[in-house]
């Protein structure tokens, strides 16, 4: 499975503070927006998720800032699955400013796997035909940047 795993964005004048430069809260935003486009990019939204009753809470987030983006500029993010075990997710991300190609942010989500109760669950069980995609973008991701999958 080959996933569409870059996302593009422009910065809107209101993402921006008062010097100028975007606030770092908003990165927290574009790493949603980016990882809910990949999901459809693989035909898994949300939506479709939900309708089976799968949600996909974020459980931590980690960002560090390395170089600030303005408004006007236009930032890529590349993002790939590292962990996947049916109940848990993590994803990595790489934020670049697509015109200098500096690295202006790096992040990770971690996430669990929920029914509409919002009690745990093994999607390995509970939806096995998204199960299986996971497991297809995590395989992706390892040959990719050259690491075991850490499938469990």
């Amino acid at each position: 499975m080959k996933s569409k795993n870059v996302y593009e964005r422009k910065i809107n004048y209101y993402e921006t503070d008062r010097m100028g430069i975007v606030h770092h809260s908003n990165y927290i935003r574009f790493m949603e927006e980016a990882r809910c486009d990949w999901l459809e990019s693989v035909d898994m939204p949300f939506a479709a998720m939900e309708e089976v009753g799968v949600t996909i809470p974020t459980i931590a987030v980690n960002c560090e800032y390395k170089h600030h983006v303005s408004f006007g500029d236009t930032i890529l993010i590349e993002m790939y699955t590292t962990e996947y075990t049916g109940v848990r997710m993590t994803v990595k991300y790489t934020i670049t400013h697509k015109l200098t190609g500096k690295i202006v942010a790096t992040g990770e989500t971690k996430h669990c796997f929920t029914n509409k109760e919002l009690k745990p669950i093994n999607l390995k069980k509970y939806a096995p035909q998204f199960s299986e995609k996971f497991e297809g973008l995590l395989e992706e991701a390892s040959r990719f940047l050259g690491t075991p999958p850490k499938n469990i």
